[in-house]
C-alpha cells in the first residue's frame, strides 16, 4: 500500500483519465445528442477538413465558410453515415461537394479569380519566393478544376484530401486498379494542361 500512496499525483490522475472514444463511440454519443461529443468530431477534424478545402479554392475566408457549411451539412447527413467508410472520408466527400456547390453557383468564383493571401513574416522565405510559389499552386488549382468530375475527385481526395486509394474506391464504388487508372489519366491530362498555359 505504501508504494502505491507513493506515486505521483500526475500518474494516478492520467490513469484515472477517461479513454478516447473510438469513431464508432463518438457517433453514437453525438447522434444521443452529446454536445461535448460533437464538439470533439470537430475538434479531431477541422484542421484536415479546412486544410482540404483551402487546398481547392486557396483562400482562407472562404475555406473556414466552406469548412463550417461542411459541419452544417454533415449534421443534418449524420443519420445517413453507416460506418462503412472511415469518418474522414465521409466528411471529405462532403466537403468536396460544398466547394463544388459553391463554384457551381452564380457568382463571381473568388477562389479562382484572386491568388491566397500571404501572411508575410521575417522568418519565412522572401517574398517574391512566395508569391512564385502562390502563382505555380495557383496554376496547378486552375489546372485540377478543369479535369472531369471523376477525374477532379480523385486527384483531390487522394493528394489533397490525403485519402488513400483503397477509401476512394469504397466512396466511388469501384476497384483500386480503377482510381490508379484515373491517377494515371489526370496525371497525363495535368501535364498538358499546365504545358499549354506555358506554350500559350
Amino acid at each position: 500500500m505504501a508504494e502505491v500512496a507513493s506515486f505521483p499525483a500526475r500518474e494516478r490522475e492520467q490513469d484515472a483519465s477517461p479513454p478516447v472514444r473510438g469513431e464508432q463511440k463518438l457517433l453514437a454519443d453525438i447522434r444521443a445528442g452529446d454536445t461535448a461529443a460533437a464538439e470533439e468530431l470537430v475538434e479531431r477534424t477541422y484542421s484536415a477538413v479546412f486544410a482540404s478545402i483551402f487546398r481547392l479554392c486557396g483562400d482562407r475566408d472562404l475555406a473556414a465558410d466552406l469548412t463550417q457549411e461542411t459541419y452544417q451539412k454533415a449534421w443534418a447527413a449524420l443519420s445517413g453515415f453507416d460506418g462503412r467508410s472511415q469518418l474522414f472520408t465521409w466528411l471529405y466527400r462532403i466537403a468536396y461537394t460544398t466547394f463544388l456547390n459553391h463554384i457551381r453557383r452564380p457568382r463571381r468564383m473568388t477562389s479562382l479569380d484572386e491568388p491566397d493571401a500571404i501572411d508575410v513574416r521575417d522568418e519565412r522565405p522572401a517574398a517574391d519566393e512566395l508569391l512564385a510559389d502562390a502563382e505555380e499552386a495557383e496554376r496547378l488549382r486552375e489546372a485540377v478544376m478543369k479535369l472531369s468530375d471523376d477525374l477532379r475527385f480523385t486527384v483531390t481526395a487522394h493528394f489533397w484530401g490525403g485519402l488513400p486509394v483503397k477509401e476512394i474506391a469504397r466512396i466511388e464504388n469501384i476497384t483500386t486498379v480503377a482510381i490508379r487508372k484515373r491517377l494515371h489519366r489526370a496525371f497525363s491530362l495535368l501535364e498538358t494542361l499546365l504545358d499549354e498555359e506555358v506554350l500559350s
